[in-house]
């Protein structure tokens, strides 16, 4: 059974003030072992929209499921790979 496992993207970066273009293949490794394989994932938290594109594609074929979620829009699924 999925799980379903919940990625900060803000986290991914914390360690400075903004993201860094020149760090992004360590931020994708990071969000990688963060998520198995087949499992729902919801991206969430403060992030330039280049990084949620990028984590979004590196999650491909990863995740079962991955969703997009902020206060403003509430849930927006972004793929849905669940034969149910």
């Amino acid at each position: 059974m999925a799980k379903v496992i919940e990625i900060d993207i803000s986290m991914l970066y914390k360690d400075t003030e903004n993201a860094k273009l020149s760090m992004l293949d360590s931020y994708i490794n990071k969000a990688r072992e963060m998520v198995g394989k087949g499992n729902d994932i919801i991206l969430t938290g403060a992030a330039p929209v280049w990084l949620y594109l990028k984590i979004a594609h590196a999650l491909h074929g990863i995740a079962r499921k991955l969703i997009y979620r902020s206060p403003v829009t509430g849930d927006v699924i972004i793929f849905d790979h669940s034969p149910y």
